[in-house]
């Protein structure tokens, strides 16, 4: 595929990326009925009993079960994000080495794989297993963000990662409203299922998963061509991945590390808001489900709208880097604001600035990596850079679960709040991308934060 197709290509990235995030994001409304089956039909003593027994003490003195329930889909989630952080650079280097098309075939392939474990996982055990398989083969949004990467620009690579960072955000909308329908009903639950590799009630939705990462599947394997020839394969570093963030240290290319830095702090902050966000909806607005169904849903929009029509226009005049240091700096209101709240309407303008500055600054950061690599690498960086923002979701929720329990609903928006000042004061040394050529690689500063040292 060569660059005179670019819109064919992030076409065929918008779905790969598209239909990943709603397949994985269908299991979002399910945690609270997954808990309840598993634990009443394994018992407390169980491997999941023992789970529960370890997060009540970690709720301490909060809303008992919901709070449980929502520090399990958060255990989960932090499984399945620090299995991101490990492979994602390992299959963005790989498809530096053999292709795009075929990484993406591979991984895709162990997605499905991962749904189909998930269909027949009649024991909490197994579910755990499909998770891991899951996580493991997470470096599709890496890869589909090198291919975006081979066939844009440097000028459009903004716009590029804008269509990547829209994907998301619209799968992210998608998904869950697709697993509320695909829920299992009271009756269901009741009913009597085999254990081990056995069908069960969450079956229904994990068919849908299934089915979806298949239909993914055939679409790469019949429309995508392969984005990166065969003289520009193999030529990068190959040096070890087991480390992301000391692999891009390694790589000592001119901003990456820096960049990395930023988007690692930001979105550590902003998962730690995002884990806390429904404790205080509810402590302090008394939302239920469907009120923060509707929240997420307005966060999504808000957030694909900026990166797949603001970015792509924005970022050819304004530059990655001015569009991101003002994302992050609307940010900061709009976690003062949450901090704040005791009203819908306040609660919503928080979530409108944050949806904003969250817009604005992911796909540009994204394209900043990018454009700071040389073309060799794409995918090896694009992968270190996603696996830090991996492991910052595995880390966010901990920290904000900490602080809110610990020291009350207000304070992982205040303290992110002023976390947000260290990424901001990074973002503004970055370089610019002008002033390097495209594709060049230039030792990095010894002092530079980010670095790995």
């Amino acid at each position: 595929m060569k660059k005179d197709k670019p819109r064919a290509a992030l076409g065929l990235v918008f779905g790969i990326v598209f239909l990943d995030i709603v397949g994985f994001s269908i299991l979002f409304p399910l945690f609270p009925s997954l808990l309840e089956f598993y634990l009443g039909r394994e018992g407390d003593g169980s491997f999941i009993g023992g789970i529960i027994e370890w997060l009540t003490g970690l709720a301490g003195g909060s809303d008992g079960n919901w709070a449980v329930v929502t520090l399990f889909g958060g255990l989960l989630g932090t499984l399945y994000s620090l299995l991101q952080f490990l492979f994602a650079p390992i299959w963005g280097a790989l498809s530096d080495r053999i292709g795009r098309r075929p990484t993406l075939l591979i991984t895709l392939v162990g997605t499905a794989a991962g749904y189909l474990l998930w269909m027949f996982s009649g024991s909490f055990v197994w579910l755990l297993v499909s998770r891991i398989v899951g996580g493991i083969m997470a470096g599709n949004i890496s890869t589909a963000s090198a291919v975006a990467a081979d066939t844009t620009s440097a000028e459009k690579r903004a716009s590029a990662m804008g269509i990547v960072g829209m994907a998301i955000g619209l799968g992210f909308v998608l998904g869950p409203a697709l697993g509320g329908i695909a829920a299992p009903d009271e009756t269901a639950l009741a009913r009597t299922y085999a254990t081990g590799l056995a069908w069960n009630p969450f079956s229904m939705a994990a068919t849908l998963a299934f089915g979806l990462s298949l239909f993914n599947l055939l679409f790469v394997a019949l429309r995508l061509k392969e984005t990166l020839p065969p003289e520009r394969r193999g030529k990068g570093s190959r040096t070890a991945l087991w480390n992301p963030l000391g692999t891009l240290a390694r790589l000592r290319l001119v901003g990456v590390s820096r960049t990395t830095a930023v988007y690692f702090l930001y979105l550590t902050a902003f998962s730690a808001m995002e884990f806390t966000l429904t404790f205080l909806a509810r402590e302090r607005l008394n939302f239920g489900p469907r009120d923060n169904m509707w929240m997420f849903v307005f966060v999504g929009f808000v957030i694909a709208f900026v990166q797949g029509a603001i970015v792509r226009r924005s970022a050819p005049k304004l530059g990655e880097k001015k569009l991101a240091i003002f994302g992050l700096i609307v940010l900061l209101p709009g976690f003062f604001a949450i901090a704040l709240t005791h009203s819908i309407g306040l609660l919503y303008t928080g979530l409108f600035a944050m949806a904003v500055g969250s817009g604005l600054a992911m796909p540009c950061l994204s394209s900043l990596v990018s454009r700071y690599s040389p073309a060799e690498n794409q995918g090896l960086v694009l992968g270190s850079f996603r696996s830090a923002g991996a492991l910052a979701r595995a880390l966010g929720p901990i920290l904000g679960g900490l602080l809110y329990w610990q020291m009350g609903s207000a304070a992982p928006y205040w303290v992110g709040g002023l976390f947000l000042l260290l990424p901001l004061g990074l973002s503004l040394k970055l370089p610019r991308p002008s002033q390097e050529p495209e594709g060049i690689a230039a030792p990095a500063s010894p002092a530079a934060p980010g670095d790995g040292r």
